[in-house]
């Protein structure tokens, strides 16, 4: 007998629905279609929203959907405690949407992921327990990245001419660029979409830079 409710993570709880479709032989729309919902509700374009935050499903349209299959409560936990599980027995690092990166309460001040609001997903161990990884939003990283596409961060890995890194500033700005150059006063960046300027800032104006070691293209 199941005797706590897991701690709800986002990823969890859509993962429950996912497998609740699977297990009804059912795509994500055709479980909507069947729970009277519209067939877009359980899309992947609709669990973050336009600007980047994570979009939980309404209470109104689990209850349905547990109508529609005839599954209980009880076993929809079921499903967010084995996508939870699985999570955390496999190697996984934090999650976050890029548009949440300039926010408060996820980074601390050396540019290190804080916090349990991030989402997790199963990475490989790459050497650096502080990795985490930020889900590209828009297109002004292409043609390199594109929107959805996630890249790999450490901000433990040292910074040289060349790397494409994330810097976040001390306003709260964060961005994607090539490094140029970087002396004791200011941080010269390339923009990796050729439509958009680089950037030059002192180096008073950057709270943290940390390089980027992987994308999902």
């Amino acid at each position: 007998m199941r005797d706590h409710l897991p701690m709800l993570k986002h990823a969890d709880i859509w993962a429950a629905i996912d497998a609740l479709a699977r297990d009804h032989g059912l795509t994500a729309s055709a479980l909507a279609r069947k729970a009277g919902l519209d067939p877009t509700t359980f899309n992947k374009s609709k669990r973050v929203t336009r600007e980047g935050k994570p979009r939980w499903p309404s209470t109104e349209s689990v209850a349905k959907v547990l109508e529609a299959t005839g599954a209980t409560m009880t076993a929809f936990v079921g499903y967010i405690e084995d996508t939870a599980q699985a999570r955390q027995t496999a190697n996984t690092i934090p999650l976050i949407g890029f548009a949440q990166a300039g926010d408060c309460g996820y980074f601390d001040d050396a540019g290190y992921p804080v916090g349990g609001s991030w989402d997790e997903i199963p990475f490989p161990e790459i050497g650096d327990p502080h990795a985490y990884a930020l889900e590209v939003s828009g297109d002004s990283m292409e043609p390199l990245y594109r929107d959805g596409d996630v890249v790999i961060v450490s901000p433990a890995a040292g910074v040289r001419r060349g790397d494409r890194v994330v810097v976040r500033t001390t306003e709260g700005e964060v961005m994607v660029k090539q490094l140029v150059r970087q002396t004791a006063k200011r941080i010269e960046l390339a923009s990796i979409n050729p439509a958009h300027p680089g950037r030059s800032l002192a180096t008073e104006e950057v709270a943290w830079i940390a390089r980027i070691l992987w994308s999902s293209q």
